[in-house]
Formats: C-alpha cells, structure tokens, sequence
C-alpha cells in the first residue's frame, strides 16, 4: 500500500513538471482582467436593480 502511494506522488510530479506554467506577467494580466470584467459586471447589474427599483417603486406609488 505504501508502495503504490509512494509511485502515485512521483507519478503526479513528473505530470507536474510537463505543465507549462504562465508567466508572472501572464497571471497579473488575468487577474486585471478578472477584475475588470467582474467591476464592469456589478455595476451594469447594479444599474438594471436600479432601474427595476425605481420603475417599481413609482409603479406602486
């Protein structure tokens, strides 16, 4: 049993060093991205509450 847990964690880092890892500025690229897309998201869904809200709120008024 140990055996085979020994062989599996070697296994797992030879699959590891084939990985082509992204560079540091790849990844802080994708991360503004991530970030962006996720600002402009909440404030276009921000914006629709808004107007939902409002046209409700005169609507029961």
């Amino acid at each position: 049993m140990f055996k085979k847990v020994i062989q599996f964690l070697k296994e797992v880092k030879q699959e590891l060093l084939k990985v082509s890892w992204p560079s540091r500025n790849e990844v802080w690229a994708s991360t503004f991205i991530v970030i962006g897309f996720s600002l402009a998201l909440s404030f276009i869904i921000w914006i629709i509450d808004l107007i939902y809200s409002r046209t409700f709120y005169f609507i029961m008024r």
